[in-house]
């Protein structure tokens, strides 16, 4: 079953790309990741244009989102005054990032750096977990107890002027720390077709010191709106968006997800952690290659 993508300019299986939703949602069910920094390869990988894989990614980490945060929400779990804060740079951030993604479309490089940030990023991200998750388990199977810190925030943020109260996340510190992460993730978003959670939350917790109990639905709060915003720029300027892909995306994850969160209950986080750094470093891999191996031919001719 075949069907036309109008903005790709192609025909795909149906079935494969429901299946290719189903399989990125159930492993965000399992992993509690947004999903997106696997769409994006996945659909590289099938055939779809870079351009096409990332703008398109945007309005399914949004449609996937206003679940998560009617959930943290109704449990007290979103620090709306911190994801107000986050929210502001992050749409400054994707309007920077159309800009970006609009000037690297007009040289032709925007393939290329596509590639190359995802190379980078998901193997920095995929070693930094694996050795997490393997430290955890080797401690576990030694019968070590595990070290817990305090939090606190990163001393660079200390030194920032004008200070907040955010009193759900439990701080006292600038509003411009939260403000440049979400500017950060913001051109993230754009860029690369990210909801910019696998690096928002770490970043949360560690760089601002916030509590763990609102991490979760502050981060989906201001991806939630930063990948709207994303879809709304994709849109009007590169105008690579397509809701047709879009849209059989969202029926697998949807589902996906449900599977994924069942799974997840009754697996042991740290073999969670591992596997999840094991696909992420295949994907790595993989787009590695699509940038350095060389095919036999680099030109074919097939007769209809």
């Amino acid at each position: 079953m075949d069907l036309y993508l109008p903005i790709a300019g192609l025909s795909v299986n149906i079935l494969v790309i429901i299946g290719l939703g189903g399989l990125v949602g159930l492993l965000s069910g399992m992993f509690g990741v947004g999903g997106g920094f696997l769409t994006t390869p996945l659909m590289i990988f099938y055939g779809i244009p870079p351009a096409v894989a990332v703008a398109s990614s945007a309005p399914q980490i949004t449609g996937a989102s206003v679940s998560g945060v009617l959930a943290h929400g109704s449990r007290g779990g979103v620090d709306y005054h911190m994801g107000a804060v986050l929210v502001a740079g992050g749409a400054l951030g994707s309007l920077l990032g159309g800009f970006l993604f609009r000037v690297l479309q007009d040289v032709g490089q925007i393939d290329t750096v596509v590639n190359v940030m995802y190379v980078l990023m998901l193997g920095g991200i995929g070693i930094v977990m694996a050795k997490d998750a393997i430290g955890a388990l080797l401690a576990e199977w030694r019968g070590e107890r595990p070290r817990v810190e305090g939090k606190r925030h990163h001393p660079l943020i200390a030194m920032l002027p004008f200070r907040w109260r955010f009193y759900k996340s439990g701080l006292y510190i600038s509003p411009l720390a939260p403000f440049l992460l979400g500017l950060l993730t913001g051109i993230m978003t754009v860029l690369m077709g990210v909801g910019g959670g696998f690096i928002l939350v770490p970043a949360m917790i560690y760089l601002l010191g916030m509590s763990a109990r609102v991490v979760v639905g502050t981060s989906l709060f201001q991806i939630l709106f930063v990948t709207a915003a994303t879809t709304m720029v994709h849109a009007m300027t590169t105008r690579a968006v397509d809701l047709v892909l879009t849209g059989l995306l969202l029926i697998g994850s949807v589902s996906g997800a449900q599977v994924g969160a069942r799974m997840a209950q009754t697996i042991k986080p740290e073999y969670l952690r591992l596997a999840l750094a094991f696909i992420v470093l295949v994907v790595a891999i993989r787009m590695l290659l699509g940038l350095t191996w060389r095919p036999p031919e680099i030109f074919t001719v097939q007769s209809l």
